[in-house]
């Protein structure tokens, strides 16, 4: 029985780590933050809008038309980076697949586009 927890411990350290690691990673901003924002990190940043507003106010359509077209480009990279690392394995069911779903990401890009999400005004 000794023998069986002893191959356990490592796991146990581990959790162990992990959870002072953790605590300590929730605590620290805490201790070490600063307490007093001027106005100025109070006010809008990036985004347009007030710190704290309403949740339910209206958000212009471009913030979501932005998030498409990020999502549109990351699915890609995700997609792409294992495909061509086994291309070669793959034939030619896998090169035209991948064609579909370049097509079908192009198709939502030329939305984009059209909808002026690229365009800021």
């Amino acid at each position: 029985m000794e023998a069986l927890l002893e191959s356990y411990l490592p796991i146990v350290v581990f959790i162990g780590v992990a959870g002072v690691i953790g605590i300590a990673l929730l605590v620290t901003p805490f201790v070490v933050a600063y307490k007093n924002p001027d106005p100025e990190k109070l006010s809008a940043y990036e985004c347009g809008f007030n710190a704290f507003d309403d949740a339910r106010m209206k958000f212009d359509i471009r913030f979501y038309l932005v998030a498409i077209l990020f999502i549109i480009f990351d699915l890609e990279v995700a997609f792409l980076f294992p495909w061509a690392i086994t291309f070669g394995d793959l034939g030619g069911l896998g090169f035209w697949s991948m064609m579909l779903f370049l097509g079908v990401l192009t198709i939502g890009f030329i939305y984009e586009w059209k909808k002026g999400a690229l365009e800021w005004d």
